[in-house]
């Protein structure tokens, strides 16, 4: 039996979905950015990411023998952030905290321009925690001189949050938007 043999009559067949035109009679489907300009970001995000992972891993893995009577593990969100904003000099807290926000930010602006389909908010964010969960995780089973802190992962987190929201889904929208997308900005 033939293929042709095998094929509904076209009444019976679901019709098939044409796709809306766009800008200039151009299937809504369609990037807005031409292909080579959507590489060269991409291509760009991924060394910015590479730098980063590279800097991340050197102020988070490196060992501190001189710390190890210091740190202790935290698994209660908010402990860590309150002995800093009671206890610590100011400065001092304000190292701690603010870089652990700006360790995030870079999260929240670069993966909307590498993974498209995780550009939305919640998706950032999650990927953000695992990531930073792993880290803490690392931190506390095998360097010395540090320590798991949930609260380190929670201002990671808000500081993916802060990136999303000041560049990261405006570039991610620029990058990846197609050409029936409503520019919203």
């Amino acid at each position: 039996m033939s293929r042709t043999a095998l094929r509904l009559p076209a009444v019976l067949r679901a019709p098939r979905k044409r796709e809306p035109a766009g800008e200039e009679g151009v299937p809504a489907g369609r990037h807005a950015l031409p292909l080579p300009v959507r590489l060269l970001a991409m291509l760009v995000a991924f060394a910015f990411m590479v730098a980063f992972a590279v800097i991340l891993a050197r102020l988070t893995l490196q060992p501190s023998p001189a710390s190890a009577s210091l740190t202790h593990s935290n698994l209660h969100p908010g402990r860590s952030l309150r002995a800093y904003l009671e206890q610590a000099p100011f400065r001092d807290a304000v190292k701690q905290l603010g870089g652990n926000v700006l360790l995030g930010v870079p999260f929240g602006v670069l993966v909307p321009v590498l993974a498209p389909r995780a550009r939305g908010l919640l998706r950032v964010l999650a990927l953000t925690a695992l990531v930073m969960l792993m880290v803490e995780l690392a931190q506390g089973a095998l360097v010395t001189g540090r320590a798991f802190d949930i609260d380190d992962v929670i201002l990671n987190t808000t500081g993916a949050l802060v990136g999303w929201l000041l560049l990261g889904r405006r570039l991610g929208r620029g990058v990846h938007r197609r050409t029936g997308e409503p520019v919203t900005e």
